[in-house]
Formats: C-alpha cells, sequence, structure tokens
C-alpha cells in the first residue's frame, strides 16, 4: 500500500469497530465471510457500522448521496491504480485553456515524453490544452486522466477519451485525493484557479505534514514570468507579513526548461526512496547507504531539526513489516520535530548531496 501520508495511515486502528450489539457484529462478521472479504475484513466491518449508523442519525439524503457517491469514487480509482503500485508517477497540472501552438503546451509534450523515459506514468485532469499536451508526450498507455465533471469546458482529451485508465469523478475533493495519493511528483504549469487550486493544496499538506514531502516543480516557457510573478506574490505578501516562513519556499522549485524540471525529479530520488513516521521516529530509506562520514556531517548541518535524536543507521522497525517491499532498503532514523517540513525537504536534499561525495 502506498500510504501518501507517510505513516498516518498506517498508525490508525485496525481493530473491529463494534456496532454496541453483538448480534449485530455477528451478523457483519458473517456477511463478511459470505461475501468472501479475507482482506482487512474489520475494516470493512468498519465501514458497514459507519453506514447502519448514519441510518440511525437521519442523516439528511443529501449528505447521504455525497458520502454514498464519494465512496464509489475512491473505490473506482483504487480499482484503477492498483495494478500501478510499483510505477512511480507525475502529476501534471496546467490550465485547459493552452492552445497547441503556445510554447508552454509543447512544453509539457516534451516533459512528459522525457518523464516517460525515465520510467514515470503522467497523472492529469484528462481534459484539453495543458493536460492533454502531456498526456500526448506519455502516450495512451503510459497515462492515466482524473476527469471532472463540469457542466462546460472539461472533457476528456482524445488521448484518453475510452482508456481504463481514464476515471471520471463528480467532486473535486475525492479527485485531488487521488491526484496527491498516488502522485510521487508534482509539475505545475501555467494555469487558472484550478491550476492555483491544486498547487496550493499540494503546498498545505506537505508543509503541514499532513502528505509526505514530493518534488513539486513549477515549469514555465524559457525566459517566462509567470511563475516568477506567482513567487514575487508570495514574498511581497505572504512572507514578509510572516504568513509562511522562508523555508516553506524550499517546498517547490521552477525551471524554465524542461530538462532542468525533469532532473530536479529525478535526482529527488537519486538515493532517497521513501520516508515514514512510526511514533516519534522517521524512518528515512535509501537506495544505498551512506558512510559514516556523511551521517555525521548531515547531522551537523540539520542540527536545529532533530528534537531528540539524530540520524543513525537502523534496521527496519517492527512497524514497518505491513510494507514488505521495503524491508531490504538501508534504514536512517531520527526523531526531528514537525514543525518544519521545508527544513525536511532541505534533509532530503543533504541525503541526495551525501551520496553523491
Amino acid at each position: 500500500m502506498q500510504d501518501f501520508t507517510a505513516g498516518g495511515i498506517h498508525a490508525l486502528h485496525a481493530a473491529f469497530a463494534s456496532s454496541g450489539d453483538e448480534e449485530f457484529d455477528r451478523r457483519i462478521r458473517e456477511l463478511l465471510a459470505d461475501w468472501g472479504v479475507t482482506q482487512s475484513p474489520e475494516l470493512i466491518a468498519e465501514m458497514i457500522v459507519t453506514a447502519l449508523r448514519m441510518g440511525r442519525d437521519a442523516v439528511p439524503v443529501a449528505d447521504l448521496k455525497m458520502i454514498n457517491r464519494s465512496l464509489k469514487e475512491l473505490r473506482a480509482a483504487s480499482k484503477v491504480f492498483a495494478p500501478y503500485q510499483g510505477v512511480r508517477k507525475v502529476a501534471v497540472f496546467g490550465s485547459a485553456r493552452t492552445a497547441p501552438t503556445t510554447p508552454e503546451f509543447m512544453a509539457a509534450e516534451e516533459f512528459a515524453l522525457a518523464m516517460r523515459s525515465e520510467g514515470y506514468m503522467i497523472v492529469t485532469g484528462g481534459g484539453d490544452g495543458i493536460m492533454g499536451a502531456a498526456q500526448r508526450g506519455a502516450g495512451r498507455e503510459h497515462s492515466f486522466g482524473l476527469n471532472i465533471r463540469l457542466p462546460f469546458e472539461q472533457r476528456a482529451n482524445e488521448i484518453i477519451e475510452g482508456d481504463p485508465k481514464l476515471v471520471n469523478f463528480n467532486y473535486f475533493f475525492t479527485r485531488k485525493l487521488n491526484f496527491l495519493k498516488e502522485s510521487h511528483a508534482i509539475a505545475l504549469f501555467p494555469g487558472g484557479f484550478g491550476t492555483m487550486d491544486e498547487g496550493f493544496e499540494c503546498l498545505t499538506l506537505m508543509q503541514t505534514g499532513k502528505a509526505r514531502i514530493i518534488p513539486m516543480v513549477l515549469i514555465d516557457k524559457p525566459g517566462g514570468n509567470y511563475w516568477k510573478t506567482w513567487i514575487d506574490f508570495l514574498h511581497d505578501h505572504l512572507l514578509k507579513e510572516g504568513l509562511v516562513s522562508k523555508d516553506d519556499f524550499h517546498l517547490f522549485s521552477v525551471a524554465d526548461h524542461v530538462r532542468a524540471a525533469v532532473e530536479q525529479i529525478v535526482g529527488f530520488y537519486r538515493n532517497f526512496h521513501s520516508y515514514r513516521w512510526v511514533g516519534e521516529q522517521l524512518v528515512f530509506r535509501l537506495q544505498k547507504p551512506l558512510t559514516d562520514q556523511a551521517v555525521e556531517g548531515l547531522n551537523k548541518e540539520f542540527v536545529d531539526l532533530f528534537e531528540k535524536r539524530p540520524l543513525m543507521v537502523t534496521a527496519p522497525l517492527k512497524a514497518e513489516k505491513n510494507e514488505p517491499d521495503t524491508l531490504h532498503l538501508p534504514r536512517l532514523t531520527c526523531s526531528p520535530h514537525r514543525r518544519n517540513f521545508g527544513r525536511l525537504r532541505q534533509l532530503i536534499d543533504g541525503i541526495n548531496r551525501a551520496d553523491q561525495r
């Protein structure tokens, strides 16, 4: 399972949540057995109990329809992505109105083609403009489309239309969850409200530690000032007024050439593989181990980040046994504070730099 919260989902309990009535509990267990539920029956049982409680709570019909449809959308998306859990993916955002003759369109197509050559699949909103350009570059076989139903403008582009990897959503929030849940990198091209919404959503979740840190690259045409203007706004208003911190700016990067954007994403996973919180401990999984000298250097450079314990080489922790695919990887563990995730991003960059020394 890919935990986009970096341990938060794994930390949730998975015990049977009783309905409060032993006979109902027995019937729920019997229903699961008759249906052939063998994986995580306790979680399925808890969802059944929650649904039954909503019936007793007299939840309004409109709310029930929203909850029901949301669950169906999440299930449909989960089924589509499940066979590709082992493949890294990059989500591409940008305007649906960008014309094929523009430099931004051509850059998005080139970027997707380059990421495909690096072994990545492309996830877009499934529409035209930047989204269609990215899927043209990646090709149908290497693309996912998360299309939103709108009364105007949005429709699936010709590359992904009819493909089983196209998922249609009624709600933006279920769609956005899948973008972040399934992606290992984010690429933002110039766009409108939707692009801004996706960008700030990703930044907010990383800044607050509610989602794992992944590379987020803002890509412009050569010489373009779209993202420069955006960053100037952040500096002149948010940073100067103390609404964000200077280290928050490490959660994203800017590139006005496709090659630079690709290198920033691929470089993020040069040696760093993933991380996971286990209680107060943060476990870094690496592609190859660092030398003792390199670990000592990182501990000195990031001494301000470690609240209780600096980086140490360890074996997999007991709680990680539910992720067998990572157990063979070398590890570093530490106990950092959870107040500055921009600084944590710098530590990941430091781990990758240390590998090159």
